[in-house]
């Protein structure tokens, strides 16, 4: 993405999107992208995601310094690990669905697995529906190193989704710009929601 402004029109749009959905209640959630200059736009702390203002996009540098008023986003280190982690990337968007939370409450396992859902095919590099990913899951933990440990050797495993879930917390999405992000982070969820409904269907059969 080349420059500030055109990244921060299109982090507020998806903030807009997101937060119809009812996936960034309150000031949960942020979104980043990088920048042509290597310098990353992401959203400030405490601010809601539905009512961005194109000055609620920080800019940080790459010798650490930010540009803006505010100071960014808390979870800015999960960011940047991924942006080192998948060069390619150019868009983080995280985001709070009940779905995505109420789901990593109630399932003690480390791990989603995803299979034969249309859906899948949303995801890059996915052509077909017959196949599988998997979305690790890790606890959360305010200490954003502890995170970053525990997610990062996962994320880059062959089969996984390009998104993680943070029990308790959320799903992380990425991709090679803001839409690409918005695309994965909207099929997984709806892969999720599927998969709800499906075991809620069982059980009434």
């Amino acid at each position: 993405m080349s420059g500030l402004a055109q990244a921060a029109a299109m982090l507020l749009a998806a903030g807009r999107r997101l937060d119809a959905r009812g996936w960034t209640p309150a000031t949960s959630g942020n979104f980043s992208a990088k920048l042509g200059d290597g310098s990353v736009a992401i959203t400030a702390s405490g601010k809601h995601k539905g009512r961005l203002i194109e000055g609620d996009i920080l800019r940080l540098l790459p010798d650490g310094r930010v540009e803006g008023a505010g100071r960014p986003s808390a979870e800015t280190a999960l960011h940047l690990a991924l942006y080192r982690a998948f060069p390619e990337a150019s868009a983080v968007l995280h985001a709070h669905s009940p779905v995505s939370v109420g789901l990593t409450r109630a399932l003690p396992a480390n791990r989603v697995v995803l299979t034969g859902h249309e859906m899948l095919k949303a995801l890059p590099g996915r052509t077909t529906h017959e196949t599988s990913v998997y979305l690790p899951i890790v606890d959360n933990s305010q200490d954003m190193a502890v995170i970053e440990a525990k997610v990062m050797p996962r994320v880059v495993l062959p089969d996984a989704a390009p998104a993680y879930l943070i029990r308790n917390h959320g799903l992380y999405a990425w991709g090679r710009d803001v839409d690409e992000a918005e695309r994965v982070l909207e099929a997984v969820e709806w892969m999720l929601a599927a998969e709800l409904a499906e075991r809620q269907w069982k059980g009434t059969a």
